[in-house]
């Protein structure tokens, strides 16, 4: 079965940096765009970036744009989220979404938290 599982989320400073994983199984990686979403407290679900199948086209939501990059490797089934100068406002559950053609998966998210 499809599985995505995110890891590498914490609480930082603003300012500072996180890396976030999310390693994928159950379908061919390489074969799909991946997703990175995100749910601030209280607010709906919320594109962050995408990455194509072979890593040569990426998309950003503005807000992020300039500070964060995703990147995947094909053969570790891993998609990453490097976010830099992180903003209070970036503060929510992260989640990897896999578009494929019986559904949307999604893991089970992990945390970031921005706050001095």
């Amino acid at each position: 079965q499809v599985q995505l599982v995110e890891s590498g989320g914490g609480l930082v400073q603003p300012g500072e940096s996180l890396r976030l994983f999310c390693v994928a199984s159950g379908f061919t990686f390489r074969n799909y765009i991946m997703n990175w979403y995100r749910q601030a407290p209280g607010k709906h679900y919320e594109f962050v970036a995408l990455i194509g199948s072979a890593g040569d086209r990426t998309q950003y939501v503005d807000s992020v744009k300039g500070r964060f990059t995703i990147s995947r490797d094909n053969a570790k089934n891993t998609v990453y989220l490097q976010m830099n100068n992180l903003k209070p406002e970036d503060t929510a559950v992260y989640y990897c979404r896999a578009n494929l053609r019986d559904g949307d998966y999604m893991g089970q998210g992990t945390q970031v938290t921005v706050s001095s």
